[in-house]
C-alpha cells in the first residue's frame, strides 16, 4: 500500500477506537426485557451499531418475527434505551488492540487528529474520558454537533473545519461503509480497520484506500506532507 498525504487523521468510535457493542447490547436486552421480550445475543446487536441509537433499537425491536414497530413504542424503546445504556456506557467497553499505540504515533508525528461519531454528545464524551483516549484529539464531532449521521459527509466537514485543514488533507480511519461512503463524499481519503461492526457487509465489498490491521498501522501509513 502506497503512504496516504495528511495533515489529519478523523478516527471513527463504535468499532475502530472500541469495541462498545458489549454496553450497547446490554443496553438493548434490558429495554427488550422491559417491553417482556427475549434478549438477543450479542453478535446480533453488533451488526446493528453504526447508524446511531435510533437505528440500533428500532432493528432490535424489529429482529426476528416481530414485524414493524408502531412509533410509540419506538419512542418509548428509544428513551428507555437512553436511561439503560447511560448507566451502562464504558462499563465493559475496551480500546481494540492497537489503538492507544496508534493515537500516541499519530500525535508524535504531528497529526491533527478529531473523533467522529454518529453518537451523541451526551454519550460519547464519557465514553472517550472512561476510556483514557480522550487526550489524543484535537476535537470530538458528534451527530448531533453535526445535525447530520455518517454516511453523510457533514460531520466529517466539521471535523476538518474545526481543525483547520481542507478536506482533501485529511484521512479518515474507519471500520464501515458509512465512513468510506461519507468520507468520499466529503473528498477526504479512506483507510478501514478489519474488525468493528459492518452491518453484515464484508470488508472487500466496501470501497476504501487500503485496509490497516490496527490504528497502529494506520500511523505508518500516513506521512505528513513537506
Amino acid at each position: 500500500m502506497a503512504a496516504i498525504f495528511a495533515r489529519a487523521a478523523l478516527i471513527d468510535l463504535d468499532g475502530t477506537l472500541l469495541d462498545t457493542a458489549p454496553d450497547l447490547a446490554a443496553a438493548a436486552n434490558a429495554t427488550l426485557a422491559e417491553l417482556g421480550r427475549a434478549p438477543l445475543a450479542a453478535a446480533t446487536v453488533r451488526d446493528f451499531v453504526g447508524k446511531g441509537i435510533a437505528h440500533l433499537v428500532r432493528r432490535a425491536l424489529e429482529s426476528g418475527d416481530a414485524g414493524p414497530a408502531d412509533e410509540a413504542l419506538f419512542e418509548a424503546a428509544c428513551a428507555r434505551f437512553a436511561e439503560h445504556y447511560a448507566r451502562l456506557n464504558g462499563a465493559a467497553s475496551q480500546p481494540f488492540d492497537g489503538v492507544v499505540d496508534g493515537l500516541a504515533e499519530m500525535k508524535a508525528m504531528g497529526l491533527r487528529l478529531a473523533c467522529v461519531t454518529n453518537k451523541i454528545a451526551r454519550f460519547t464524551d464519557p465514553l472517550l474520558e472512561t476510556s483514557g483516549v480522550r487526550a489524543y484529539f484535537d476535537t470530538v464531532v458528534t451527530s448531533d454537533q453535526a445535525g447530520a449521521r455518517k454516511p453523510d459527509p457533514a460531520i466529517f466537514l466539521e471535523a476538518c473545519r474545526r481543525i483547520g485543514v481542507l478536506p482533501g488533507e485529511a484521512c479518515v480511519i474507519g471500520d464501515s461503509a458509512n465512513d468510506a461512503d461519507g468520507a468520499r463524499a466529503a473528498g477526504c481519503r479512506i483507510l478501514l480497520v478489519p474488525y468493528g461492526y459492518r452491518e453484515g457487509r464484508e470488508l472487500h465489498e466496501i470501497e476504501s484506500d487500503g485496509i490497516v490491521a490496527t490504528l497502529r498501522e494506520a500511523a505508518k501509513q500516513l506521512t505528513i506532507p513537506k
